[in-house]
């Protein structure tokens, strides 16, 4: 072991004063899980203060209605982030919310009494299943709004614009900002459903759905440097990381999955990986966060937006 030169693992150190972007700091300095939250923030750190970096987040997951919905609107509104991808499944439940309506705790549950009552579990997470019609009664309101709708991005950012400027939604940050916000699997939603039988009675709208394929790449594609946040993988993150196939890669990576590689999916995959495919730099700065999104995220991202 000559010439190795090894960091020391220290304890945490806890007292009744202790911040949170404290203990953030102390944690990469331990091992295991809490060294990989602890690399992630100060990735987090690096990548933000980078003006050259476009930073792309992709969520996967229902985190609306787990409670991470106002993370991801802090994170838009500081202009940290430069794209956003996520599911279909996550902006129908913005979009439940932005329309008055809540998610509810649900510690213990009997799922055929759920379902006799009209009410839909997301784990330990409830809804009541009347949202539906609240989402019908928006759509069909405001249908001929959406008539000029020529990409998915297109589509969302009108909901965004339809939205009370009060509104506490992710669609209406982005569309406030200006954030280009892309579901490319904005089918398979509540939305989805929604669109579909509009369609199903006869309205008309068209939407291109590769239109924004070439919006995507030709950020990364023009971007001096880029960096990447996945939570959860799926869809989004591999909507992101085919666009970075057009670029050098990414030169910054964080991503939070509880999924394994071992399946081969894209959600378990590690970014390392990305590196055969071009999608990550030889270089880049990186970490896999093994972690329930909803205790990693509050974690990294605190102190930063």
């Amino acid at each position: 072991m000559k010439n190795e030169s090894f960091e020391k693992v220290e304890s945490l150190k806890m007292n009744k004063d202790l911040k949170v972007t404290d203990l953030v700091k102390q944690m990469k300095k331990a091992g295991f899980g809490a060294r990989k939250i602890g690399k992630a923030a100060e990735i987090a750190d690096e990548m933000f203060s980078d003006k050259d970096c476009k930073r792309f987040l992709g969520i996967a997951g229902a985190m609306v209605p787990a409670g991470m919905k106002q993370i991801i609107i802090d994170l838009l509104n500081s202009e940290k982030i430069n794209i956003f991808v996520t599911t279909g499944a996550n902006l129908t439940h913005d979009l439940i919310e932005a329309l008055g309506n809540e998610h509810y705790h649900c510690d213990s549950w009997n799922d055929e009494e759920f379902h006799k009552k009209n009410y839909d579990r997301i784990y330990n997470v409830l809804m009541k299943n009347k949202v539906y019609e609240n989402l019908e009664d928006f759509f069909t309101k405001n249908w001929d709004e959406f008539k000029n709708s020529n990409s998915i991005k297109d589509f969302l950012k009108k909901i965004g614009e339809l939205l009370p400027k009060n509104s506490n939604s992710i669609l209406r940050v982005c569309y406030e900002k200006n954030i280009p916000l892309f579901c490319p699997g904005i089918a398979d939603s509540g939305i989805g459903l929604m669109v579909w039988g509009r369609l199903a009675a006869g309205k008309k709208i068209s939407v291109d759905v590769f239109a924004d394929m070439n919006d995507i790449i030709d950020t990364a594609w023009t971007s001096k440097k880029s960096g990447v946040i996945y939570v959860g993988g799926g869809l989004p993150k591999n909507f992101i990381q085919q666009s970075l196939q057009f670029s050098k890669g990414a030169d910054y990576g964080i991503q939070i999955t509880t999924d394994r590689a071992e399946s081969g999916g894209s959600s378990g995959a590690p970014l390392e990986e990305g590196k055969s495919w071009g999608k990550l730099k030889p270089d880049a700065k990186f970490v896999d966060v093994p972690c329930d999104a909803t205790i990693a995220l509050p974690l990294i991202f605190c102190g930063k937006i």
